[in-house]
């Protein structure tokens, strides 16, 4: 059992995934709880969110029948540090060993970063072997100089610390914590999307992130601190109506392009206090939306350009998360970024598909197709471990045997001269 706890803004959800002989993913529990003590990505408190996991965790259990012990979890806000380093070795033998391979990902990672940052992920992008570029497994290959092009990513220290802290005061131990849209990546993208060059956007409530795929490898991770809550936001204050009302309104009615909404259809909005409702358009309405999603894709556009890649996703820009779900999301993406827009639902698991099959979960798929990798490499290495060490053990307890073999030969030889000898 594998188990993916995407801690969100809006809400904490917590998959159970069991990986089948095939390496796929079947999905036997979900749990969902709001998320009260959350806020743009950060833990804000402590009692709210670990209440909250419990929640989610003790339904995922109910559902799968099983005990969870441990999560791969997800992390993200404004903290969240990224950048493109290199680094260079001698080969040893003349032919690349997973020793050189760890030693050149060791001097890439040797830069300076803050104190109160935490590596999350090192993610190699491509290898140098000599004058040999664009090498992706250069195990057992031959050279003299060995170069690797990672892809850092940092988060800070505080942050990264208390959402384990929450975790482990719900009794869980914590598996990994990986980076929101690496996650959503997993479960949103395609090889070939990734090949080519794509952009993803991942629109939380608390949050935008943006992760940038080149060559099949990671090569920008940004997040844009503005998301699905500021749309709430605009639309309490524009109304004068309660956040939980505005919140209502804004999953029913809103609509992300002014073009798309009639004029003729009229809202009741409820009012503060004991005050009347009041009427109002659904074009009205989505005026005010469409401005505030026009500023969160500005700002993802602004990010994309100032950082080199906005012409370098011909694949274009995949959105997924709660936020992309709103009519005309898409639309207004396109209109903005001028590129092809796809909008992404999880398409990696079995079981359950019809409820998992929607951008609310893909952080949380995500998560799950992430800790299988990782649970498979896991296996791998400590197969191979186990056959060094019996390798090793072999090569330890041959001698023993040999000098048991030899002194038990000398013994006959001595007992066979006296027999000769004295009878």
């Amino acid at each position: 059992m594998i188990v993916g706890l995407d801690i969100g803004t809006s809400k904490v959800i917590c998959l159970v995934g069991e990986v089948l002989a095939d390496g796929g993913l079947e999905i036997v529990g979900i749990g969902s709880h709001s998320s009260k003590g959350m806020k743009r990505g950060v833990v804000i408190n402590i009692e709210s969110t670990v209440q909250s996991i419990q929640r989610a965790v003790e339904e995922a259990e109910l559902m799968a029948g099983c005990n969870i012990h441990s999560v791969y979890v997800s992390v993200a806000g404004s903290h969240i540090r990224s950048l493109n380093s290199h680094g260079i070795v001698a080969v040893k033998d003349g032919e690349v060993q997973q020793e050189d391979i760890d030693r050149v990902i060791d001097a890439a990672q040797a830069v300076p970063i803050s104190s109160d940052q935490r590596v999350l992920h090192i993610l190699p992008q491509e290898y140098h072997i000599d004058s040999q570029e664009g090498i992706k497994d250069p195990l057992g290959m031959s050279g003299v100089r060995l170069e690797a092009n990672v892809h850092l990513i940092s988060g800070a220290v505080n942050a990264v610390m208390n959402i384990e802290k929450c975790i482990k005061r719900c009794g869980l131990g914590v598996d990994g914590v990986i980076l929101s849209q690496l996650a959503s990546s997993e479960s949103s993208l395609s090889e070939d999307e990734k090949d080519l060059g794509v952009c993803l956007i991942d629109i939380g409530a608390g949050t935008s992130d943006i992760a940038v795929w080149i060559d099949g490898a990671l090569h920008h991770t940004a997040v844009v601190p503005v998301a699905g809550d500021q749309v709430t936001n605009d639309i309490s204050m524009a109304l004068r109506t309660p956040t939980q009302h505005a919140e209502e309104i804004k999953v029913k009615y809103a609509c992300a392009m002014s073009s798309m909404a009639s004029a003729e259809q009229v809202l009741q909005v409820p009012s503060v206090g004991d005050r009347q409702p009041r009427s109002i358009t659904r074009h009205a309405l989505t005026e005010v939306v469409e401005a505030r999603y026009e500023e969160i894709y500005n700002l993802i556009l602004d990010e994309l350009r100032r950082s080199g890649y906005a012409e370098r996703i011909p694949a274009g820009i995949v959105i997924t998360g709660g936020t992309s779900l709103m009519e005309g999301a898409a639309d207004l993406a396109e209109k903005i970024f001028q590129m092809p827009i796809r909008l992404s639902v999880p398409d990696c698991t079995k079981g359950m598909s019809g409820i998992v099959d929607n951008p609310i979960y893909s952080t949380s798929v995500g998560l799950l197709a992430y800790g299988s990798k990782e649970a498979e490499v896991t296996e791998i290495s400590k197969r191979m471990m186990s056959k060094t060490q019996t390798k090793r053990e072999a090569s330890i307890l041959a001698p023993k045997e040999i000098g048991q073999a030899f002194s038990a030969a000398k013994a006959w030889q001595k007992l066979k001269h006296w027999f000769q000898n004295y009878i």
